[in-house]
């Protein structure tokens, strides 16, 4: 019996579909970069209302309208994640997300720059972060570490983040560059 029949994809028809699949993410992480590019230049004035909400108030900016804003986009940006996590896995848990997801998503931003105290860090520093704490992730599951020491290793690499960091940010406020 043919593929036909048997009702099995043909070859052309899986390339089809991926090729989709990728203009799909391309036009998906073009707006996304997009929007990220106008914020970053400060179109909606984020990193000013992040940095000192009262000096953006006081230049005029609508710090409400900004708060609000920001939440939609990761309230939305976290459902379409949900959607894309239930649908790779066919189904859908109250577990999924917990466990170190927390941590990994904090200590991913903070080891690429951003800093804990405002007004400084962007989305290619963090992209980077994402890649430093996958990198350290994936090692340690490739060493068969528990999952404890793995969240000590994890935690240990935060912390030594946030001193840099914090040391940073104070070398740049003696110097007057803060």
């Amino acid at each position: 019996m043919s593929n036909e029949t048997q009702g099995a994809p043909q070859p052309s028809t899986l390339l089809d579909r991926s090729d989709v699949r990728v203009k799909h993410a391309t036009g998906i992480g073009g707006a996304v970069a997009a929007f990220v590019e106008r914020v970053r230049s400060g179109d909606l004035g984020s990193l000013p209302v992040g940095g000192n909400h009262e000096a953006a108030r006081r230049a005029g900016i609508n710090v409400s309208a900004i708060y609000t804003s920001a939440f939609v986009l990761c309230a939305s940006l976290a459902a379409l994640g949900g959607v894309l996590t239930a649908a790779r896995l066919a189904s859908a848990s109250t577990q999924a997300g917990t466990g170190d997801v927390n941590l990994n998503a904090i200590a991913a931003t903070v080891i690429g720059g951003t800093s804990l105290f405002g007004g400084r860090g962007s989305a290619y520093s963090a992209v980077l972060g994402i890649i430093v704490i996958q990198s350290i992730a994936s090692g340690l599951t490739l060493l068969n570490l528990s999952s404890s020491l793995r969240f000590m290793i994890t935690g240990a690499v935060l912390a030594i983040a946030v001193i840099v960091g914090s040391l940073a940010r104070q070398s740049r406020i003696s110097h007057g560059r803060a």
